[in-house]
């Protein structure tokens, strides 16, 4: 998680000081970093198939382009513009269509106006009325679509033969509520929108907002959504892509054990002040078993060579912070 040396601003959206948060919240800036310590020491789960289908994973390019790097899926996971105005969606969905992989896969964010008919209301007369091609780019608005990934083996003859492998994508756009009517598709914060919404049967969750506590500024309040994190938890599709929080950028993996979910309950009780944090004996014990599930699990992982099967997670943001420029590190994974 990024940190910076004093509160840049009280935008949720800047990172926090790691004094401002050893003060307020010292058990949960404890919970947080035994938990991540101990997951960068475990197995990230194997790819499902050999070859691997190579996933290529970009968020919050907001009009901008950046160099894309080769794959079999490319996916942008919203904010694809700033103003979210018809011209400026239109020459994103250009971009994305010139690049050369083979299934590209978009959904909105919260600044892509046009898409959602609510905030579409604030544009001005000649976006309101136009209409989009998306050409090669497959937009997925809380709708599903499946593909077929060929590859190419050699046999012992010499003679390739061709097969392929068929993943499921679901994508939506909606986030907790973050600004005023032209932004689109938000829904009041602590809202339920998202239970049960994604079928069981997705391999690649596609969505705009964050899962809660995971890379979404945890330390500060945790800017995803909690019925979010749920549904993945209940799905548990091998990748979640999103974007929105663009310090934190990055990839972590969810293995949906009794560590996590010591994790997550910890970060969601009250932050209560440096004393009466550290009095608080519900923190202590949820600390004690993120401790000792990481071990446990580690072990496992790294001693006794078990697999676990969890859910990589990618906030896939290519804006640096707020700067108004690209230059994160684009998003590759194998599945």
């Amino acid at each position: 998680m990024p940190f910076s040396l004093v509160y840049a601003s009280d935008s949720p959206f800047e990172p926090p000081s790691i004094l401002g948060v050893l003060l307020r919240t010292p058990l949960r800036f404890a919970v947080y970093a035994t938990y991540h310590f101990f997951n960068s020491l475990r197995v990230t789960p194997a790819p499902l198939s050999t070859p691997p289908v190579r996933v290529v994973c970009v968020s919050d390019t907001h009009n901008l382009k950046q160099r894309i790097p080769d794959g079999d899926i490319l996916i942008h996971a919203g904010d694809l513009t700033n103003g979210g105005s018809l011209s400026e969606l239109q020459a994103q969905i250009d971009w994305l269509n010139s690049l050369p992989h083979q299934h590209k896969v978009a959904i909105a964010g919260n600044h892509d106006t046009y898409l959602d008919p609510r905030s579409r209301r604030t544009l001005a007369e000649e976006d309101r009325n136009g209409k989009l091609d998306w050409k090669d780019v497959q937009y997925l608005q809380h709708s599903s679509v499946t593909l077929r990934v060929p590859s190419t083996k050699a046999g012992s003859n010499g003679n390739g033969h061709s097969h392929g492998r068929r993943l499921k994508l679901y994508g939506a756009p909606q986030i907790p509520e973050c600004g005023g009517p032209e932004h689109a598709f938000q829904y009041q914060r602590g809202r339920d929108a998202f239970t049960d919404t994604v079928p069981r049967d997705v391999d690649i969750l596609i969505t705009h907002t964050p899962a809660k506590w995971h890379l979404d500024l945890p330390l500060r309040s945790g800017l995803g959504c909690e019925y979010l994190a749920r549904e993945v938890r209940r799905v548990r599709p091998a990748l979640h892509v999103f974007g929105h929080v663009h310090v934190e950028a990055g990839k972590e993996v969810a293995f949906w054990d009794a560590g996590q979910k010591a994790y997550e309950t910890a970060m969601s009780r009250p932050v209560r002040g440096l004393i009466r944090g550290l009095l608080d004996v519900g923190m202590w014990i949820q600390l004690a078993l993120v401790a000792f599930w990481g071990v446990r699990n580690v072990i496992w992982d790294r001693v006794w060579c078990g697999e676990t099967r969890g859910t990589i997670m990618v906030n896939a943001g290519l804006m640096r912070g707020n700067t108004g420029r690209l230059g994160n590190k684009v998003r590759v994974v194998d599945i």
